[in-house]
């Protein structure tokens, strides 16, 4: 007989500076992923807008904030414009291996360089090689490290330009971070085109989505992400279509209502919500 389904317990974080919007804290609802049902667990949340870190899963549950919404490609639709074309062209000769979510000196040495360049002062500079170990190897779910590399003459493995650590989820990818080489020199786009090759990869293997994470209201680094249409938002009535030009305009994001949530305890997150999925 199977072991019934029992539902986690949610708690949230204390709030901290936000990340993208000046002047706003942040506060995060969570709860650990582990055991058999951890890969159905992080597929439900993850359509109702939670993300993965580690064997955390998480969402934005800020008091006077909902600027941050889950966005996903919808893959199958997806048709690259004149210069998205042009971008897939130009990296077709990289080298594409899917590989076990185990970490490597190569990788953490191109995460250092990334971080370094495109995000100085931010708090995952400071990762050493054993956090970047965690990040990639505390995996309860169906998790994957996509690797980008140059091509040589003889085959062997060319220079690494480019990583994505990767969840593999029942109706999806869900890109949970990825870096590249930061200097435009080498290989201008890279990280446009890590995105891309997430959504036919998805669309190749019939998985219609994939997750980019969250857009953010009002924060120009997460701007990049309307570009890839067919686009939806999760809002108050689910998933729904998300028009680049109505995200420029900032007219898309409907205004959620903050859930109140007890500092210390169980935030309230509806079995219902959860329970309305797994019966799907």
């Amino acid at each position: 007989m199977t072991a019934p389904f029992r539902f986690p317990r949610f708690f949230v974080t204390s709030p901290s500076p936000c990340p993208y919007l000046a002047g706003k804290s942040e506060r995060k609802v969570f709860t650990e992923l582990s055991g058999d049902n951890a890969n159905e667990l992080n597929d439900a949340l993850g359509r109702i807008g939670f993300r993965r870190s580690q064997n955390v899963a998480y969402r934005p549950s800020c008091a006077d904030c909902a600027a941050c919404v889950s966005v996903r490609v919808v893959a199958d639709e997806f048709a690259p414009n004149a210069s998205q074309r042009k971008l897939l062209k130009r990296n077709s000769d990289l080298v594409v291996n899917v590989c076990k979510p185990w970490s490597t000196e190569e990788q953490y040495a191109l995460l250092r360089r990334y971080l370094h360049t495109r995000h100085p002062g931010g708090g995952m500079t400071e990762m050493d090689e054993i956090d970047y170990a965690d990040m990639v190897e505390h995996s309860p779910v169906d998790s994957y490290i996509i690797e980008y590399r140059e091509p040589t003459r003889d085959g062997s493995p060319g220079k690494l330009v480019g990583a994505c650590l990767t969840d593999k989820q029942g109706d999806g990818l869900s890109m949970i971070y990825s870096f590249f080489e930061p200097d435009p020199d080498v290989r201008p786009g890279m990280g446009n085109f890590i995105i891309m090759d997430h959504i036919l990869r998805a669309a190749k293997s019939g998985l219609p989505y994939v997750y980019l994470g969250y857009w953010v209201e009002g924060s120009r680094r997460m701007q990049y992400k309307v570009k890839y249409q067919p686009l939806e938002r999760l809002g108050p009535s689910g998933w729904v279509r998300f028009e680049e030009a109505d995200a420029l305009r900032g007219q898309a994001v409907a205004s959620r209502a903050a859930r109140p949530v007890a500092e210390n305890g169980a935030a309230p997150i509806e079995p219902r919500e959860l329970a309305a999925l797994f019966r799907k």
